[in-house]
């Protein structure tokens, strides 16, 4: 078919791990996207699959993503939350006579049993093979992304800590799913023209840019972002379509802010009695979300109304059929124009759909239903489209430094709350590869142990400072509420970055690195070699 267009989803949790406390607020980041976004996503793909629905879904599960799924403690974890969570519910079932959302709290009881079932019993725990399962069949396109978020055009005036980068989220990627990754999500979707060269030499075919990436370019074309565009080095660059993505996206105008839908800010953990809470909170005095609410979202002041689910669905059936409906015309029209094989590109943060816009997943489930039974457009994803077009000559593109992120480029991560962060990183990185090239130069010279020694230092150091890059910890420097556990874990990082450096020159680290190791079991069996000079 000659027209289509893909929906891609980006889920991205930072590395959190804390198992020396019992509950750690910033470890339920882990478990409630798991919870609210990729259980539900998950059951919905599977029962279109078992029910012969076709779709296709274009998916990016970040580097730390994987780990922390992967991660034995935080496994065991996420079971003990969702059983927190289904206490919680038979409570709000016992008062619902009193609170009058008895029915409400029993549809929550009945949906987290199910997610329940499905993870232990279906999954036995483990998500990255049930999303292998839906890649294998054809139905899922996984991509490789940054091994920690990093924000790649930050990073480029030491090339050798993007390629770590890289290179370490692509080694995550084949030691979960068996195989090399054709496409890349660049964290933040963040784009500079140095990236092309270097994501081509690491065996990747195609990436997604923000729309104004490509059309603001020098060299563009009056076809971007519906047809992709070939970089001088043969990187495939899609656009991010941006009126398609913002009936979705747009804060002001887009689906999630229907009154009918779910509001996400009145949770019942962030109303209901302390003491009342003492049990799913535990030791912590801090009030969090439960992902139990009970209203829909309130227009322009007004007084919260009580959530009703038909309703909401009545709304998700009306924007389905309407963001059906705009693709297969905005396709048509696209067409009509000239443009040849028009292919439209949605890519949304994950957490969007059953996290933050409760519905979301219902939607997606009923715009690929309807879909199916049309003729003059398909979903796809942007490696099946390039791959179904591959004698065509494609345009010629250099697209220009942007991101998704506030006012299109860089200016989140570079504000007067988070600015300090990229000289540490790059003094650091400096050092790093400075040191590996001396190291790799002199190896010869060197004794088994010291130069085993040494290569230990260097994998600790790279794993310290691809945890400090993590984009994340500059997003939430900007929100004061977030900030000290920002800064604290920022900080961390470089200081253990130091500590190993203070001992690289020695034979004895007096356990020193086994230590550090032990805090971030994360990329553990890294290779040393990361951050080798950059050619």
């Amino acid at each position: 078919m000659s027209r289509s267009c893909s929906i891609v989803l980006h889920a991205h949790v930072p590395w959190v791990r804390h198992p020396e406390v019992p509950h750690c607020l910033e470890e339920d980041w882990l478990h409630s996207a798991i919870l609210e976004t990729h259980l539900p996503l998950l059951e919905m793909l599977f029962r279109l699959r078992e029910e012969g629905v076709p779709y296709k879904l274009t998916l990016n599960l970040s580097p730390t993503l994987l780990a922390m799924m992967r991660d034995r403690i935080l496994k065991r974890r996420t079971l003990n939350y969702l059983d927190r969570t289904l206490r919680l519910c038979r409570d709000e079932v016992e008062r619902g006579d009193v609170t009058g959302f008895k029915k409400l709290a029993e549809g929550y009881e009945d949906r987290f049993l199910k997610f329940r079932e499905l993870f232990v019993d279906e999954w036995k725990g483990d998500l990255i093979r049930a999303y292998a399962d839906l890649r294998d069949s054809g139905h899922i396109e996984l991509t490789a992304s940054a091994a920690t978020h990093g924000l790649l055009p930050l990073m480029m005036r030491v090339p050798e800590s993007v390629q770590a980068q890289v290179r370490a989220g692509i080694r995550q990627y084949v030691q979960c799913f068996g195989r090399m990754p054709r496409g890349f999500w660049l964290p933040e979707c963040a784009y500079a023209p140095a990236l092309s060269q270097l994501l081509k030499q690491e065996g990747i075919d195609w990436t997604i840019v923000e729309e104004h990436g490509l059309t603001t370019a020098p060299q563009t074309s009056e076809d971007f972002p519906f047809v992709p565009g070939e970089t001088e080095n043969g990187l495939l660059i899609f656009g991010r379509d941006h009126d398609s993505s913002s009936e979705i996206w747009s804060a002001d105008e887009g689906y999630p802010g229907d009154g009918r839908y779910r509001d996400f800010m009145r949770d019942i953990g962030l109303e209901a009695p302390m003491e009342y809470l003492r049990d799913y909170l535990g030791n912590s005095e801090q009030r969090q979300f439960t992902g139990i609410k009970y209203y829909r979202s309130a227009q322009d002041g007004a007084q919260s109304e009580p959530y009703d689910p038909d309703l909401a669905s009545r709304a998700v059936e009306e924007h389905a059929n309407r963001f059906v409906a705009s693709r297969g015309a905005q396709l048509a029209a696209l067409e009509s124009e000239g443009i040849e094989s028009p292919h439209i590109v949605c890519a949304f943060d994950a957490d969007l759909f059953g996290h933050w816009w409760f519905e979301g997943t219902e939607f997606l489930e009923k715009v690929f239903r309807k879909t199916a039974d049309r003729s003059d457009f398909s979903f796809t994803s942007p490696g099946a489209y390039a791959a179904n077009q591959e004698e065509r000559e494609w345009i010629p593109a250099a697209p220009v430094s942007s991101s998704w992120g506030e006012g299109g480029y860089f200016e989140t991560w570079t504000s007067e709350e988070n600015n300090w962060l990229q000289g540490e990183t790059q003094e650091r990185a400096e050092r790093l590869a400075r040191f590996v090239r001396i190291f790799e130069e002199n190896r010869d010279g060197l004794s088994e142990g010291v130069d085993q020694h040494r290569q230990k230092c260097i994998q600790l150091m790279t794993q310290e400072l691809l945890l400090t890059q993590s984009s994340d910890w500059g997003f939430l420097m900007r929100n004061e509420p977030s900030r000290p556990y920002a800064e604290g874990r920022t900080r961390q990082h470089l200081e253990n970055f130091d500590r190993i450096w203070e001992i690289t020159t020695k034979t004895d680290d007096d356990g020193r690195l086994a230590e550090i190791e032990g805090e971030n079991p994360v990329f553990s069996d890294l290779p040393w070699n990361m951050f080798e000079p950059y050619s």
